[in-house]
């Protein structure tokens, strides 16, 4: 079965990033044609990068860093659930990306995002990143406004068109994992 990890891209104390990841999990458990697992980076506590070699070359020292390799390794796809900080993503999982490069390789990857402007401007530079490591990037993608998708910018309270969109956008994920499979499987 289609493995896909939900990827909970903050650290922050206080952080809306665990409402937002343990409701696109409730979501994504309804479904039949995938596993779908949180994958919170607090239980990592990956230093800021602090391999010798880059992740391209595969040859990991750190005990951190293997443990996250093996833990992204066994996905075949990603919902990046991210909060949108001075324009971009959160260092917290920008850092836990740029420790890794054939474990993404191949894998579809899609965006749940929140901020003032639904964090979308952070999307943006992840696809970036996604192209350079040789990840799907889907076109679907859920963007929450502080505005109206929390109440006092702090209780995640999302609407009925955030629910369709995320649904989409778990469909398109499983789709593109499934298809890529072959790719990973070299």
């Amino acid at each position: 079965m289609t493995r896909i990890g939900i990827i909970l891209g903050s650290t922050r104390p206080g952080r809306n990033a665990e409402a937002v990841a343990r409701w696109v999990h409730q979501v994504a458990a309804q479904r039949t044609d995938a596993e779908f697992e949180l994958v919170d980076l607090l239980d990592y506590q990956l230093p800021h990068l602090d391999e010798v070699l880059p992740p391209s070359m595969g040859q990991y020292a750190q005990p951190h860093t293997l443990q996250w390799a093996n833990t992204i390794a066994s996905f075949d796809g990603f919902v990046m659930v991210t909060p949108e900080y001075n324009h971009s993503t959160s260092g917290a999982l920008k850092n836990a990306i740029d420790f890794l490069y054939g474990e993404w390789n191949n894998k579809a990857v899609g965006f749940v995002s929140y901020g003032a402007a639904g964090g979308t401007r952070a999307v943006e530079h992840l696809r970036l990143i996604a192209g350079e490591l040789q990840m799907a990037d889907v076109r679907g993608q859920v963007a929450l406004s502080l505005f109206t998708d929390f109440k006092d910018f702090k209780d995640f309270v999302p609407s009925d068109f955030q629910v369709e969109s995320l649904t989409a956008m778990l469909g398109q994920v499983v789709a593109w994992s499934t298809a890529l499979a072959p790719m990973r499987a070299h």
